[in-house]
């Protein structure tokens, strides 16, 4: 213990600047842990959280219990996950790949710049932009083709129009990770194959792909972790939380976030978040486990 403090006190200065974080992590992602004790409980607001009765796993066994509404946004959760990760990344790394093989690194630049600043518009925002382009009256699609689709009332469609949003406003950021590996690839690689007379297409296969392969790697490890969470802005508010659109919409944050709304038993959807965490977590940890033996370079631990 007294080498411990010693350490401390001789990184005194690395610990000051680490503090912020420190602290932002303890109150916002730890302490808020400890109100998972409602997914056992029979939550009673007089009672408070920690003086509600106990009732073992019965939030739980009345979650499973809807088997059809349970079964439905737990499916829209994963298919939207595995459909915006597979889609997400292949569109990164494309983008990447293009910035960088353009030969005017300012338009580059110019068009890095640009492509990044979607993720700075909230959903609250988006909601009305995709309003502007779907809307059955004034829509630009509707009065530009000559259609009268009325998409708010349509859920097949709305898994494409979710995508393209979820493209639009993500890719630009996403693929400034991979342009950094990029940056750091040793030039004496592409040189050696102009001289071995490789063309662009064979150096990005052979040379550029096989660079970005581990952050490819770490950056889905890190998402498997979220497969049961969704972004709740985009099937909140972007879907103006329609009921006739549930069936393609409605995943398990938009579902938790209905229920506390609508007043609802908290003990209940105290479970249903319980349960996203726990999958979550063990998906992370069957996906590393498989990647360690595969790669052991690439794995997070």
């Amino acid at each position: 213990m007294k080498g411990f403090w010693e350490n401390c006190w001789k990184h005194r200065a690395h610990i000051v600047m680490a503090l912020p974080a420190f602290l932002v992590l303890l109150f916002i992602m730890y302490v808020p842990m400890a109100g998972l004790v409602m997914a056992f409980k029979a939550f009673d607001y007089s009672k408070g959280i920690f003086g509600s009765p106990w009732n073992g796993i019965e939030n739980f066994k009345f979650l499973l219990a809807s088997k059809s509404t349970f079964y439905n946004i737990t499916r829209n959760t994963v298919l939207y996950y595995l459909l915006f990760t597979a889609v997400g990344t292949v569109l990164n790394v494309a983008l990447a790949i293009a910035i960088d093989n353009l030969m005017l690194k300012r338009l580059a630049k110019t068009m890095q710049t640009l492509m990044i600043i979607p993720v700075f518009i909230s959903y609250a925002a988006v909601q009305f932009i995709v309003f502007a382009f779907i809307d059955t009256r004034t829509g630009i699609i509707n009065n530009t083709l000559g259609l009268n689709t009325r998409f708010y009332s349509t859920a097949k469609l709305w898994p494409w129009i979710l995508l393209v949003t979820k493209i639009w406003k993500d890719t630009g950021y996403g693929s400034v990770l991979y342009m950094s590996v990029l940056a750091g690839i040793d030039t004496s690689l592409y040189e050696a194959a102009d001289i071995d007379g490789a063309n662009k297409w064979q150096k990005i296969c052979h040379i550029t792909i096989p660079s970005l392969i581990p952050m490819i790697t770490v950056m889905l490890l890190l998402s498997v972790g979220n497969v049961m969470h969704s972004d709740t802005g985009l099937f909140y508010q972007v879907t103006r939380n329609s009921g006739i659109l549930y069936p393609t919409t409605q995943v398990l944050d938009s579902y938790v976030l209905n229920q506390i709304k609508s007043g609802s038993n908290f003990g209940y959807t105290a479970a249903a978040s319980f349960f996203q965490s726990v999958v979550g977590l063990l998906l992370m940890l069957f996906a590393n486990f498989t990647v360690r033996k595969i790669a052991p370079e690439n794995a997070l631990f």
